[in-house]
């Protein structure tokens, strides 16, 4: 066909049946179709379309993006043999002209005007068809095309309308134009899409909590509201998604709103409503859902789906009587909240989205069902969550060939235990961050780079994963600077209680029936208890490892303590598996002699938190350590530790064996150190007080050279 001029339809008929007009002089005999843009059309010719020119109508011109005496391009169009026939059609009514008064259609009346006056036509995926009822002229816009294929429902971008082909409108309460009698089929008109892939929103890792949101808040607004109030129901109004830092709450409520086809929503901050002059932030409250009450009071039923998003929802809707600032302004926020949600005047037209990570500091009312009854909690990916949240923060570098063959997603994944959403984002950053740095020449910042040389590697990500660590994970270098000299085997009883504590570990990894196990080390100052638990703790490979220890917080107060020793607690219950060192207990509890005096507060709260279960899909392992086990039994400690293990000092055997490790005298030499060692020193010699005397020892000795029997009984004397 070539490039034709546009012109004007030549008549009113041939302005609503999406045919494309050309001169009676044109041959169509060999093509029926052309193709112009990406959209198909039907060729017909007309006395009054002159030679050279196209005739469109205002709909087709405007999908085109050309205007009359513009040129355009038709091409012939032949349909291949295997072009489907559509099975369904999403698509929405709107008037032919921006304003249009309020109208209600029959879809009987609709899908009958549609298949006689198109069927035979080739669809496009967001084509728009002019068409003409008795009540005036509107437009089709098709959303989504779906054909039958093996007895399932899949997208197409391009099919035939049919006879048999079934109509959608996805007409959405606020439009003028609405959609009677869509009788037999689910009313999709909330969603933009008939699927909804999470991948592609950018959400990984949430499936299973988008399932529950989905069955609980949005399965009854898919339906007719005649269905609903048949069945005697109410919609669920609100929504409450709580969870650690990172994991993806604001992200999750941003994307329902996009994938909805209500009201733009309405994201509000929660301090942004509080207001220092009195009644100002109940109005504001009040101004939020102002636009749903009055077309709710309209159009009742068929109004729009109204969402507001409030972040941080804990900062206005803390438990009424707990903020005492004399004005009792955060009280009459939370009643005002409560009545627009749920109050005399309820509206059903509105659906509100509460994120925190404080849960606990929420009005119990503002909980309750009819107020933000669906509540999930949006926890820490596991690996397949993690996997998919790498490739969501990938897929651009990848579709670009900017990653390198070489990184394993899957590798990455396993190796990223308890990281959130964010802090995996973080890591892909860094890495990217590494393979931006490698290729720019320091000598000349302007030089021209080389996008060909740009990949990002496995080995980026590896020098990444040494930076960026979770919030919610392992302490390794707290637990490393209690093994500085590793575990030192030294007979049978430090190898029985590694077994032990290896037991312990598998148990409650492997045993359902062992959801918490506490056990506490006790035995003389040094003699390696801290170690012992480091070691178990590090070699359980549990995502979570935190040491609790007095070192830490100096200078706290008992409550301050407290609260921290508590915060560890709340955080391992948020990890599947989690091991909690408790070190130190007597100091811990601030426990003196002379007094004697202690911590009743940190006392009172680990009495608790040792025995208290962790929530169920998590386990938990405590490790405590102490010195003073006459004192953890005055206190009723003890009876709180499942088990006791004793870690005694070292014995004569114990000390050769140790010697002989360290490889630090001549075996001949052994012998006489370690009778040295009891002769000078007659006390006691745990572990840790050993090693520290052999490093002092060996200050003033070379590299390679052994240390000597008078060098060593120097030292001793001088330390004794």
């Amino acid at each position: 066909m070539g490039t034709r001029f546009v012109d004007n339809c030549p008549d009113k008929a041939s302005a609503t049946t999406n045919f494309v007009y050309v001169s009676q002089q044109d041959d169509l005999r060999n093509y029926q179709f052309v193709e112009a843009v990406g959209f198909v059309f039907m060729l017909a010719t007309h006395p009054l379309v002159p030679v050279g020119g196209v005739a469109l109508n205002s709909v087709q011109r405007r999908i085109l993006r050309v205007s009359a005496k513009d040129e355009l391009d038709l091409r012939p169009y032949r349909a291949p043999k295997d072009l489907p026939t559509v099975g369904m059609v999403y698509g929405k009514v709107t008037g032919i002209l921006d304003k249009v008064r309020p109208t209600e259609l029959q879809a009987d009346d609709l899908i009958h005007r549609l298949l006689r006056s198109f069927r035979g036509q080739i669809l496009t995926k967001n084509q728009q068809i002019a068409f003409e009822l008795d009540t005036g002229n509107y437009k089709l816009i098709i959303e989504q095309l779906l054909i039958d294929v093996a007895g399932k429902s899949v997208e197409t971008s391009r099919g035939i309308l049919a006879d048999n082909t079934a109509f959608i409108f996805t007409n959405e309460g606020g439009s003028p134009i609405s959609i009677a009698g869509q009788k037999g089929y689910a009313s999709s008109q909330i969603f933009k899409h008939k699927t909804i892939n999470f991948e592609s929103l950018g959400i990984g890792g949430l499936d299973q909590q988008f399932e529950v949101i989905f069955r609980r808040a949005f399965a009854s607004r898919v339906f007719p509201p005649s269905i609903i109030q048949r069945l005697g129901i109410k919609h669920v109004k609100g929504i409450l998604l709580f969870g650690p830092p990172g994991t993806g709450k604001t992200l999750i409520a941003r994307q329902i709103g996009k994938m909805l086809n209500g009201k733009e929503p309405k994201i509000v901050n929660g301090p942004e409503v509080l207001n220092k002059f009195v009644g100002q932030s109940e109005e504001n409250i009040r101004n939020l859902f102002a636009e749903a009450e009055a077309e709710y009071k309209a159009k009742g039923d068929a109004s729009g789906l109204h969402i507001i998003i409030f972040d941080e929802i804990d900062a206005i809707c803390k438990q009424r009587g707990s903020v005492r600032d004399g004005s009792g302004v955060h009280d009459t926020v939370v009643n005002q909240l409560l009545t627009k949600v749920d109050g005399v005047d309820a509206l059903n037209n509105i659906l509100l989205i509460g994120m925190t990570n404080r849960k606990d500091m929420l009005d119990e009312a503002l909980l309750r069902p009819g107020r933000l009854e669906v509540q999930i909690e949006i926890g820490l990916p596991n690996t397949k969550g993690r996997l998919q949240i790498l490739k969501i923060h990938t897929s651009k570098m990848s579709d670009n060939a900017f990653l390198a063959q070489n990184v394993d997603l899957a590798r990455l994944a396993e190796h990223t235990k308890n990281f959130s959403g964010a802090e995996l984002e973080g890591l892909v950053k860094d890495a990217t961050a590494y393979a931006l740095n490698r290729n720019i020449n320091f000598d000349d910042l302007h030089a021209p780079l080389e996008e060909e040389n740009l990949k990002v590697t496995m080995e980026d990500f590896e020098r990444a994963l040494e930076e960026v660590k979770p919030a919610f994970g392992t302490s390794v270098e707290t637990l490393d600077s209690y093994l500085t000299h590793g575990i030192i085997p030294c007979g049978e009883t430090f190898d029985h209680l590694q077994r032990t504590l290896s037991v312990f570990v598998q148990q409650v990894q492997d045993s359902d029936k062992t959801p918490l196990l506490s056990v506490v080390l006790e035995g003389p100052v040094g003699s390696g208890k801290s170690a012992l638990a480091a070691a178990a703790a590090k070699n359980s490979d549990f995502p979570f490892c935190k040491v609790v220890s007095s070192e830490t917080m100096a200078g706290y107060s008992e409550q301050a303590k407290a609260s921290q020793i508590i915060k560890v607690f709340e955080d391992a219950y948020k990890s599947p598996l989690s091991v909690i060192i408790l070190d130190d207990i007597e100091r811990l509890l601030e426990y003196v002699a002379i007094g004697p005096r202690f911590s009743n507060v940190i006392l009172q709260a680990l009495l608790v938190l040792v025995k208290r279960m962790p929530p169920q899909g998590h386990k938990l392992l405590i490790i405590g350590t102490t010195s003073m086990n006459d004192v953890m039994e005055s206190m009723g400690l003890n009876e709180v530790f499942n088990v006791s293990l004793h870690v005694p000092a070292l014995r004569m055997d114990e000390m050769v064996k140790v010697l002989r490790h360290l490889d630090c005298f001549s075996v001949g030499d052994i012998p006489e150190a370690v009778n040295l060692l009891t002769t000078v020193n007659s006390k006691v010699v745990p572990m840790k007080k050993l090693l520290l005397w052999l490093e002092m020892a060996r200050q003033d000795v070379q590299d390679g050279q052994k240390l000597s029997l008078e060098r060593w009984e120097e030292v001793l004397r001088e330390l004794s």
